[in-house]
């Protein structure tokens, strides 16, 4: 059965058009779009999840477990929206549409990769078909940001902005491994798509470590703190947060790297273990062009690596020690 992945999303009757040509209209397909409209989000508007099987391409399938729309519909990705706002900030946004058995649209959702509030206007200046695909796929991405220093084959360290294809890395099960591709993007630090910070120390870094906030951390216990029921363990940087020690980072742009080798790794960043990118069905559209015909190879590879078992869910790291307790699990 293909993974389940939750989408956060808004109705596109939460945008609706306040000036401009499609005036009193909500956000809609790219075909009805008009440049210079002027949107604005609702107040009682709330972000839920769309719960879609995934795919290497679209369309999505909308599981049994969905809080919105109808099990079983079709998720096709129509294009990505750039908005600006007064202060000259721009957001993007994934337009998604659900479409019945019979291929009629049954309702439009916005999926924003930038927090956005009801008190900005947005002004509708950028629609891409093209790349919304590539957009959604780097959402899904386990990403560094710059300067974080990642253990070389030799022991060196070194900044992951400066790594390239070829160069060769310590893993935690296969030694050195020679990276196959560094992927970059750079996002707005808003809200929950802020970095999430892990202060040195924390779980035993050598300094601040800045991550995506889905990115997971790989722990090995010596003594199992939190009742896991098991030595090693994959946790998500943001179920680590707690105000103090782990924090979101929020402010400005951040430049987030993406690492890939052969197979799914463990890696080294500032001295702790984190896992690199894994090549699935919602990865894989984040790759050029160019690798597509190494992809035959890589997914086999990170299929058979992937050690996303090890996952452990929120309700065991919902207090607010976890770190300090997963930190002495694994001997600091």
């Amino acid at each position: 059965m293909k993974p389940t992945t939750a989408l956060d999303v808004y109705p596109a009757s939460a945008l609706r058009v306040i000036n401009g040509a499609n005036l009193g209209d909500a956000l809609s397909w790219a075909d009805d779009l008009v440049h210079d409209d002027i949107y604005r989000l609702s107040p009682v508007s709330m972000l839920k999840p769309l719960a879609v099987r995934s795919a290497a391409t679209p369309p999505f399938r909308i599981s049994e477990a969905s809080e919105l729309g109808t099990p079983g519909h079709d998720v096709h990705l129509d294009c990505c929206v750039t908005f600006m706002s007064g202060s000259g900030e721009t957001t993007e946004c994934l337009v998604l549409v659900e479409t019945d058995a019979e291929g009629n649209a049954a309702a439009v959702y916005a999926m924003p990769l930038a927090e956005m509030t009801s008190k900005a206007d947005y002004v509708l200046v950028g629609v891409s078909e093209d790349g919304a695909l590539a957009r959604y796929a780097q959402t899904a991405c386990t990403s560094f940001t710059a300067g974080t220093l990642i253990t070389m084959a030799t022991g060196a360290q070194k900044p992951v902005e400066d790594l390239k294809a070829g160069d060769r890395v310590l893993t935690r099960d296969d030694g050195p491994q020679e990276i196959r591709w560094i992927g970059h993007h750079t996002a707005r630090a808003t809200g929950s798509f802020a970095p999430i910070k892990i202060d040195a120390g924390a779980l035993n870094n050598s300094r601040d470590l800045y991550v995506s906030p889905d990115h997971r951390l790989f722990i090995y216990q010596r003594r199992d703190e939190i009742g896991a029921g098991r030595a090693e363990l994959l946790v998500r940087a943001r179920h680590l947060v707690n105000g103090t020690t782990v924090t979101t980072a929020p402010g400005g742009f951040v430049d987030y790297y993406q690492m890939l080798f052969d197979g799914h790794q463990i890696i080294y960043a500032e001295g702790i273990a984190a896992e690199s990118m894994l090549v699935n069905s919602q990865t894989q559209a984040a790759l050029p062009e160019a690798m597509a015909d190494k992809l035959s190879t890589l997914i086999p590879g990170h299929r058979k690596t992937d050690i996303s078992d090890l996952e452990i869910g929120e309700a065991l790291l919902s207090r607010p020690d976890v770190a300090s307790l997963l930190r002495k699990s694994s001997g600091g």
